[in-house]
């Protein structure tokens, strides 16, 4: 397998926009060093090769949890060396492998979990359930780091994946998750944009409602490490020239770290919409949970499925690989 030493050169395989965002992400997990990973029922080339280039970078060291033929077979097709990894053999059943995978970061012999070929909901079935161990004190969540063209910093969103209509105080638990990944990737005070429709609060807008109050909670403390304006609209939330035409006064509406989403179908599409008409890029975490989780689309390219390797270490605590007790 040919080495792949840095993102640039599989961001390169894919696209021919630079991605610095995400190569100073890798950069500086790199410095952090590599975690282990379990990886759930890899059973295709997409997800091996994921999981074996995020290794070749130096990010993680991949434990392969699944039937044992069917690995081997999808890494002989597509050529890949798996040297690299060890294979920790399942029946050919993606919900045991997940359940395996989740065993195994519960028992601190992986520090991170990352999804194969399987269902999202499956994985995350395995990770949610009680006897997996994993569960957090907060809500899990996910959370997108983008890489827009011409946006000069990372932009995080939130939550376009997992919770579909989340209350309020399941928004208090994904924008709490949303600023501790921040913290992790570097952003030392996350200016957070709570958005809805407009920008003004308005009893038929639920959304508008939250905002108000999860940037008074931010106020009081029940939410830490950030700044917190909302309600905001996309338009404004995203540019000073908009803000500063509605005579919005804020030390967020125009530039954000973190962009909050009311639901998960306004925050999917956003993010779709990035990525296909603006040539954004972008890596995702489960968070809220004892271990990260890496929920790969058979959409993402290679740069997008290795950045969410570096973020996985970003946001992990455990110990670095060969260290697991």
């Amino acid at each position: 397998m040919a080495s792949i030493t840095s993102l640039a050169v599989a961001a390169a395989e894919t696209t021919a926009t630079p991605r610095p965002h995400l190569q100073q992400l890798q950069e500086r997990a790199l410095a952090k060093g590599p975690i282990t990973v379990a990886v759930a029922y890899p059973c295709d080339a997409g997800s091996l090769q994921a999981a074996m280039q995020a290794a070749d970078t130096g990010l993680i060291k991949p434990l392969l949890v699944g039937p044992q033929d069917r690995i081997e077979a999808a890494a002989k097709a597509a050529r890949l060396d798996l040297s690299g990894a060890e294979i920790h053999a399942t029946a050919d059943d993606a919900r045991a492998a997940a359940a395996q995978a989740a065993a195994l970061c519960r028992d601190g012999l992986a520090s991170a979990l990352m999804k194969g070929s399987l269902h999202s909901d499956d994985l995350l079935g395995a990770a949610v359930a009680r006897e997996a161990g994993l569960r957090g004190n907060c809500r899990a969540s996910h959370v997108f780091v983008m890489d827009i063209p011409g946006y000069d910093r990372p932009l995080l969103m939130t939550d376009c994946v997992v919770n579909i209509f989340p209350s309020l105080m399941d928004k208090r638990d994904i924008a709490q998750n949303a600023v501790n990944l921040a913290h992790a990737i570097g952003i030392d005070r996350p200016r957070v944009a709570v958005l809805s429709a407009v920008e003004t609060v308005n009893p038929a807008i639920p959304g508008t409602i939250d905002a108000a109050a999860l940037c008074k909670m931010a106020d009081r403390g029940q939410i830490t490490g950030g700044i917190f304006d909302g309600p905001l609209a996309y338009d404004n939330a995203i540019s000073l020239h908009s803000a500063h035409n509605k005579g919005i006064v804020s030390d967020v509406a125009g530039r954000p770290d973190v962009l909050l989403v009311p639901s998960l179908e306004a925050g999917n599409m956003i993010y779709k919409q990035l990525v296909y008409m603006a040539n954004a890029e972008c890596a995702g975490l489960v968070l809220g949970m004892r271990v990260p989780i890496v929920l790969t689309s058979r959409s993402d390219s290679v740069a997008s499925r290795i950045a969410s390797c570096a973020l996985a270490v970003l946001a992990s605590p455990a110990p670095r690989a060969g260290k697991e007790s």
